[in-house]
């Protein structure tokens, strides 16, 4: 029994470390590649080869992530080069991507930081709330918590759906609901998305620790029922993608990622608003998702990219992002319930990073690779949705949750 303990000790030290060095090797790719020196702020797109576009317009996702990601580096390394790519991030968001007459940030800016599509789509405002709220986590600047207040009332003014329960997609500079509400022309025109509430729980629950207001600790209470009533299929285990005004549910998909990112990023909302027996449903909930998520798992440690259940078709290639969510959803599983099943599955979507998706040459991690190992080559290193968040979080979250395994434990 003690051989056995101290092996799994081992492997959670070992897995600490390589997450704390890959952490650094990320921002480190980031702070010298990413930064614009001609317009300020960060380059819109790098190409997989690391040349980069300097004309490519800037998204406000791309840039409220690197602020995400930075503060809470920052938070965790205290390195004052950290403090400074996120304070470059609050301040190029605030000038170029706010919008000082209607509120709220634009979704992209040219290359100059004029804006370009001035549309409000709730998802951007989201992840605007969660990196100016690690901000003011990692700072304590008192603006960065005004404007998060600021964007929660915008969305709880205009897209939230008091009547059934849930948000709206997308909206005009003004506030008006809009014919088109897709975040890409990838995804369906519904009027209610999985990842768009997912993105807000997150959101939410991260302001709810800088800001435990009444009616925000009402609101993310709501969206997690909203995840536990509409959106998580307890009989499958995975997440139901998109839906009509009333809930409907309007496509038969699987998404791998986001299952496993859900079943954490739940469990965390839950444990911010505290509330035991909502605490209570959500774990038995996110283990589920985890459990069915493992049974998806391939040899090699990774998740196939997504189902068309109608179809019964996989799209097998793998992305990024969503073996770093693997990496945290398995590891938060094995917390709940010292399953080792669970403490491997996360390792082996590590190992399966470490193997096909560090780029050990040029730094960072590539987009993804097909069914047969080979690369994405198309796809960019830094983008409209390449950014560091995924997988630095992902390294920060390993870290502190080993560590945390390692003292609570006697091994």
């Amino acid at each position: 029994m003690q051989h056995y303990e101290s092996e799994i000790a081992g492997k959670l030290r070992r897995y600490a470390v390589e997450a704390k060095t890959e952490l650094e090797n990320i921002l480190a790719f980031w702070m010298k590649h990413a930064l614009d020196e001609q317009n300020g702020g960060f380059v819109g797109q790098m190409h997989n080869n690391g040349t980069i576009n300097q004309d490519a317009p800037k998204g406000g996702i791309l840039n409220t992530r690197i602020l995400w990601s930075f503060s809470a580096a920052y938070r965790h390394t205290q390195n004052e080069q950290h403090r400074l790519i996120a304070e470059r991030a609050y301040n190029y968001l605030m000038q170029h991507f706010w919008d000082k007459e209607y509120g709220g940030i634009y979704w992209s800016v040219n290359a100059k930081g004029e804006p370009l599509s001035t549309r409000k789509q709730i998802y951007a405002l989201a992840f605007a709330i969660y990196g100016l709220s690690e901000y003011y986590l990692a700072t304590q600047e008192p603006k960065a918590l005004e404007a998060c207040k600021e964007l929660f009332q915008w969305i709880e003014q205009h897209s939230f759906d008091a009547e059934q329960g849930g948000y709206l997609e997308a909206f005009s500079r003004e506030g008006e609901l809009i014919e088109d509400l897709r975040l890409s022309e990838k995804d369906r025109n519904d009027p209610k998305t999985m990842n768009t509430h997912l993105h807000i729980l997150e959101a939410y629950a991260n302001l709810y620790r800088a800001w435990p207001d009444e009616k925000l600790a009402k609101q993310l209470g709501g969206l997690i029922h909203v995840f536990l009533k509409h959106i998580v299929d307890a009989e499958t285990g995975h997440m139901k993608l998109f839906f009509s005004s009333d809930w409907q549910s309007t496509a038969n998909l699987v998404s791998y990622g986001h299952d496993i990112e859900a079943s954490w990023l739940l469990h965390e909302a839950a444990e911010v608003l505290g509330k035991a027996e909502l605490l209570h449903q959500v774990e038995a909930s996110a283990i589920a998702m985890a459990k069915e998520a493992a049974t998806e798992l391939q040899p090699d440690g990774s998740l196939y990219h997504e189902l068309n259940k109608e179809e019964n078709h996989y799209d097998k290639h793998r992305e990024w992002w969503v073996s770093a969510e693997a990496m945290v959803g398995f590891l938060n599983a094995y917390q709940l319930t010292k399953n080792e099943l669970y403490l491997n599955s996360s390792w082996n979507a590590w190992q399966f990073s470490k193997n096909h998706l560090l780029d050990k040459e040029k730094g960072e991690w590539l987009w993804g690779v097909y069914d047969d190992y080979n690369i994405m080559k198309s796809e960019d290193k830094i983008g409209f949705w390449k950014c560091p968040y995924h997988n630095a979080r992902a390294c920060l979250e390993v870290t502190n949750r080993c560590q945390k395994l390692l003292n609570l434990s006697s091994l």
